[in-house]
C-alpha cells in the first residue's frame, strides 16, 4: 500500500515535526553545515534531538551550530568530522562514536562534479554519495541496533532516474564520463541502499527510506551552469523548475527521519512527503523501478562490501 500523508511540496521541515517530541534521541545528519542539511538538523534540534553535524568543514560546522543553538535554544548540537571520500576519516568518525544512535541522515552529496577520482582510483560521486555512507551506516550498525527503532535516511534524487547501476564499469574506466550519468548512478545506489539495508536489518529495528528533497539552489549546485539548467528545463517539457526553499526541501528528509506517519516503514522511496508511485516515461517523477529491485540491491551490497574491503 502506498504511504500518504496531509504533507507536500510545500510543508516545510519545522511543519513536519510539530508536535513530535524527540527529546533523549540522538541524530547524526552528514553535510549537516550547509543546504537541506542545515534545515534538517535545526527541525531535529527544534523538536529535541541531540544532533551531530557530521561536516567537512569544521568552521562552517562551528557557525551552523550556534546558529541552530541561537533559534532552537537547544544547546546540544555538536559537530564532528567527517569526509566520505575518504574511508580512514570515515573510520575515525565511527570509532569516535559511543552510546545509541537513534536517527542517522545520510544527506551530504556531491552533484555533476567534473571527473575526479579517489586515491583509490574509485569515481568521486559514486564514492562520496555511495560508498562513504555505506561504511559510515554500516560502521554504526550496533549503535543504531541498540537505539531500538533507529531510523537511517538515504537522501537520493530524482537524478536517479538518469542511470540504474552500471555494475561492468561503475567507476567509468572503459566508458566516456558524463558527470550527470555518474551522479545518477550514486542516487540510485541511495535508493538501493535503503532497500537492502532494511531487509538485512529491520530484525535489528533498523528502518531506512530513501527520498528526493525537491529542487533546491543550493552550494550543491557549485558545478551546475546555466546551460544545464536551460537542458534540465527542455528535459522538463520547457517549464521553469519549481524551486524549494530549504526549509521546504528539508521536509521529506525529517518525515523520513522521525515523523510516527513512517513508524514501521522501511525500504521506501518518499517525494514531496509522499511515497512515491512508479515513474512513467517521460516524467521526472517517482522512482524507477531499477531502484527498488531487490537482486540489484543485495547484488549493489555485495559488491560495496567487497570494494570497501578490499
Amino acid at each position: 500500500m502506498t504511504i500518504t500523508t496531509p504533507y507536500g511540496f510545500a510543508t516545510t521541515a519545522a511543519e513536519v515535526l510539530d508536535g513530535v517530541d524527540l527529546t533523549g534521541r540522538r541524530a547524526i545528519v552528514t553535510g549537516g553545515a550547509s543546504g537541506i542539511g542545515i534545515e534538517t538538523a535545526r527541525a531535529l534540534a527544534g523538536a529535541g534531538a541531540e544532533v551531530t553535524l557530521a561536516v567537512r568543514n569544521r568552521a562552517a560546522g562551528e557557525r551552523t551550530a550556534e546558529d541552530i543553538i541561537a533559534t532552537t535554544d537547544n544547546k546540544r548540537i555538536l559537530v564532528a568530522d567527517l569526509d566520505l571520500a575518504d574511508l580512514g576519516s570515515v573510520a575515525a568518525f565511527n570509532a569516535a562514536w559511543a552510546g545509541p544512535l537513534h536517527i542517522l541522515v545520510n544527506n551530504a552529496g556531491v552533484m555533476a562534479a567534473p571527473e575526479t577520482r579517489t586515491p583509490e582510483g574509485w569515481e568521486l560521486q559514486f564514492a562520496t554519495n555511495h560508498f562513504g555512507h555505506f561504511a559510515l551506516t554500516t560502521g554504526l550498525h550496533d549503535a543504531l541496533a541498540s537505539a531500538g527503532g533507529a531510523r537511517v535516511v538515504s537522501v537520493s534524487s530524482s537524478a536517479h532516474l538518469r542511470s540504474p547501476i552500471v555494475f561492468e564499469d561503475v567507476h567509468f574506466h572503459s566508458r566516456p564520463y558524463e558527470a550527470w550519468s555518474a551522479y545518477g548512478q550514486s542516487k540510485t545506489a541511495n535508493v538501493l541502499f535503503a532497500v537492502e539495508a532494511t531487509r538485512r536489518w529491520a530484525v535489528d529495528g533498523i528502518l531506512v527510506n530513501a527520498l528526493m528533497p525537491g529542487g533546491i539552489r543550493t552550494n550543491l549546485q557549485r558545478y551546475v551552469t546555466d546551460e544545464d539548467l536551460e537542458r534540465l528545463r527542455a528535459e522538463a517539457g520547457g517549464g521553469a523548475p519549481q524551486w524549494k526553499t530549504p526549509e521546504q526541501g528539508a521536509a521529506t528528509s525529517v518525515l523520513a527521519a522521525a515523523s510516527p506517519l513512517l513508524d514501521g516503514v522501511g525500504g521506501r522511496y518518499f517525494e514531496d512527503c509522499n511515497e512515491a508511485e512508479l515513474n512513467q516515461p517521460g516524467t521526472r517523477r517517482g522512482v524507477a523501478a531499477y531502484a527498488l529491485d531487490p537482486e540489484q540491491a543485495e547484488r549493489l551490497w555485495q559488491v560495496t562490501a567487497e570494494t570497501l574491503a578490499v
